[in-house]
């Protein structure tokens, strides 16, 4: 059980710690990361609940439902109402590049409990691939989602077209990765170069996550400037 417990927890911790080493400004405090990884993990129970009474009352008539209804809707939506109504307020989100950081935690902490639930079921054989694929797609899901949220933060003007986007792009990638794996008989194929696209994009937004954040701060504290003689 041990095993089992360190081979579920490592991936998900070793993925936020990178994320987080990320932050090149104003690291988020330790506890407030892991009070939002807590809430995501939380979330398990009340989405696993949902998701067994549709499948018991066969509400799921098709792979797409199930894909982007089930899986995709249920969990994403969970997740960004964590992040917007837990989070986006908060004293410490104070830069853009913080909405990438709580996105990715709320994520894996989710991730990691799901994870210990599957192998406990089907046995530790399966933690390399639940690492490189599950575990892996949500902390990108949480890049995604995360880096808009932070735009909607720190961007003026309409904030309402970013807080849409941090839910709708994240729920479109999820379903189709969830489409892939549930319908297709050669999922193997396609699954891995969509997990290179969903690293190469996450990737592009914490890269442009780290120039807001750059200019956020250039604004908040201007190098003043001295004149000679």
């Amino acid at each position: 059980m041990l095993g089992i417990l360190s081979a579920g927890v490592a991936p998900g911790l070793a993925l936020l710690s990178y994320f987080y080493l990320k932050d090149e400004y104003e690291p988020e405090p330790v506890s407030f990361v892991l009070r939002t990884f807590i809430y995501g993990a939380l979330l398990v129970f009340p989405i696993m609940f949902i998701q067994h009474v549709l499948e018991i009352e066969h509400l799921l008539k098709s792979d797409l439902v199930d894909a982007f209804l089930s899986s995709s809707l249920l969990e994403e939506f969970f997740k960004w109402f964590i992040l917007f109504y837990a989070v986006y307020q908060h004293v410490e989100f104070d830069e853009p590049f913080d909405g990438i950081v709580y996105g990715v935690a709320v994520s894996l902490g989710f991730a990691t409990v799901e994870n210990i639930f599957y192998l406990i079921a089907n046995g530790i054989e399966h933690a390399m691939t639940r690492a490189l694929l599950p575990v892996s797609s949500h902390a990108l899901f949480g890049v995604i989602m995360g880096y808009y949220i932070g735009k909607a933060k720190f961007t003026e003007g309409n904030k309402a077209k970013w807080v849409v986007l941090s839910l709708l792009l994240p729920f479109i990638l999820h379903g189709f990765y969830d489409f892939i794996l549930i319908s297709l008989e050669h999922w193997l194929f396609i699954i891995f170069p969509f997990m290179i696209f969903l690293w190469w994009f996450g990737l592009r937004k914490v890269k442009k996550a780290k120039i807001l954040s750059a200019n956020h701060f250039k604004k908040q504290y201007p190098v003043q400037k001295t004149l000679h003689s």
